[in-house]
C-alpha cells in the first residue's frame, strides 16, 4: 500500500459514476490507486478498466460471467470474484483506504454497510443507501468513525458550503433542482410522454435511472431524504428549487440569515474528485464557468401537484421509520416497469402511493426490517403493475 496515495475500491466501476471517477484518477495518478473494481454485467468494459488500472481484485456481481472475465484477466495478476457477497467481503480488504460506493440503487446497500463496518472511509455516490436506511447507517458510520463524503452534486455542494462552518448551526438547506426535461409541463403532456423523451436530460448525462428519477423529481426526493441524514436536519430545514441552468448547484442559510451556495458547470468530476481527494482541492483541467456564458440565472418554485413523487419523498421522510424504505423500492419497480413500456410515465407515482399506503408500516426498523421491506414493496409493486 502507497504511503501518501488513497487506495480505493471503485463499486460501479462500470456505470456513469465509476467511469467518470476512473477519468479523476487517470488525471491523478500520483494521489491515487485503484485497488478493486466491481461492475453489475457488463463484463467487457470491467475487463478493459482491470487491464488498464491492474487492481488487485475486480468482482463482477452478474455471476454468469465470472468464467468469462476470470479468463480474460488470467495472464494479469488480478483475482477475480463474482457475486454480491464478494463485493460486500472485498470492501474489507486492509489494503482499501477508500470506498467509492457507486452501485446504483438499494443493491448498494450491503456493501456500504460492511465497508462502513471494516472503518473504511465512504465516498457515497449511492443515495439509497441513505434513504432506505439513514439512520442505520449514519449510527454505524459515528460509531466507526467513518466519513461519509458526499459525491452527488447537490450533496457535494452542501458540504462545501459547510466547510468551516461545522460549528454552525443550519438554518436552512436548498437543493436545486434542473426541473429535468418536462419542467413546466401539465398532466396532460406528461400522461402521454415516452421514454426515449424522458431519457433526454436538458444538463446532465446519467445512467436511465437516474434520468428518469429526474425527470419525474423522485431524484430530488431520494436527495432531500439523503440530505437529512447527512447533515442532520429536521425535514422542516430542507427546501427545493428549481435552477434550469444547474450553475447552482444547492444553498445554505445560516441562523444569521447569510447564505452560501456553491457554483460551478454541471459536471460530475467536480464532486467525485472533491470527495475523493478531501480535505484536498486538487487541480483539474475541468471547462471553466463564465458568467458572460450564462448571464441570466433563474429560480422557480417546484410544482409538486404535477410533480407528485416529490411531495411523496416528503411524506416519506416526515413518517420516517421503513417509509423511505417502501418509496425507493416501489420505484426502483415503477422505474424499471416505465422504461419497459408496461406504465406511463404518471403511473409510476400511482405505484409509489399505493405500496406507501399498503406495505406494513415498521416505526423503529433492524436492518432486517429493511431486507424484508424492500421485498415485500417489489412484490406488491410488481403485482400492482
Amino acid at each position: 500500500m502507497s504511503e501518501n496515495k488513497k487506495n480505493i475500491a471503485i463499486l460501479g466501476s462500470t456505470g456513469s459514476i465509476g467511469t467518470q471517477a476512473l477519468d479523476v484518477i487517470r488525471a491523478n495518478p500520483d494521489s491515487f490507486v485503484v485497488e478493486v473494481l466491481t461492475g453489475n454485467g457488463n463484463a467487457d468494459l470491467l475487463i478493459k478498466q482491470a487491464i488498464e488500472f491492474n487492481p488487485n481484485s475486480v468482482v463482477i456481481a452478474d455471476e454468469s460471467k465470472y468464467a468469462y472475465v476470470k479468463e480474460a484477466l488470467q495472464s494479469y495478476d488480478i483475482k477475480v470474484f463474482a457475486g454480491n457477497k464478494a463485493i460486500a467481503e472485498i470492501v474489507q480488504m486492509d489494503s482499501v483506504n477508500m470506498v467509492l460506493a457507486a452501485i446504483v440503487g438499494y443493491a448498494g446497500l450491503e456493501s456500504t454497510i460492511s465497508a462502513i463496518k471494516a472503518g473504511k472511509q465512504i465516498a457515497l455516490a449511492n443515495k439509497e443507501t441513505l434513504v432506505v436506511a439513514g439512520d442505520l447507517v449514519t449510527n454505524l458510520a459515528k460509531e466507526k468513525g467513518v466519513n461519509l463524503y458526499p459525491v452527488d452534486s447537490e450533496h457535494s455542494a452542501i458540504f462545501q458550503c459547510l466547510a468551516g462552518e461545522f460549528h454552525n448551526p443550519i438554518e436552512k438547506i436548498y437543493l436545486t433542482a434542473s426541473g429535468g426535461p418536462f419542467r413546466g409541463k401539465d398532466k396532460n403532456f406528461l400522461a402521454t410522454v415516452k421514454k426515449e423523451q424522458a431519457l433526454k436530460h436538458p444538463n446532465w448525462e446519467m445512467g436511465a435511472k437516474i434520468t428518469i428519477d429526474s425527470a419525474s423529481l423522485m431524484n430530488k426526493g431520494l436527495e432531500v431524504i439523503e440530505a437529512k441524514w447527512l447533515f442532520n436536519l429536521k425535514p422542516e430545514q430542507i427546501d427545493v428549487i428549481v435552477h434550469p441552468q444547474s450553475i447552482v448547484h444547492s444553498l445554505v442559510q445560516f441562523t444569521d440569515g447569510s447564505m452560501k451556495a456553491q457554483m460551478g458547470l454541471p459536471d460530475m468530476k467536480l464532486p467525485i474528485q472533491y470527495a475523493l481527494g478531501y480535505p484536498n482541492r486538487m487541480k483539474s483541467d475541468f471547462p471553466r464557468f463564465s458568467f458572460f456564458n450564462y448571464p441570466q440565472l433563474t429560480f422557480e418554485q417546484v410544482d409538486t401537484k404535477t410533480f407528485r413523487n416529490l411531495a411523496l419523498a416528503f411524506e416519506a421522510m416526515n413518517k420516517g421509520g421503513n417509509s423511505p424504505c417502501i418509496l425507493n423500492a416501489a420505484n426502483e419497480i415503477a422505474v424499471n416497469a416505465f422504461l419497459k413500456d408496461k406504465i406511463g410515465f404518471l403511473e409510476m407515482s400511482d405505484v409509489v402511493e399505493k405500496c406507501l399506503q399498503t406495505v406494513s408500516f415498521i416505526a423503529k426498523p433492524s436492518y432486517d426490517d429493511y431486507v424484508e421491506t424492500d421485498l415485500a414493496t417489489r412484490q406488491f409493486a410488481n403485482e400492482l403493475i
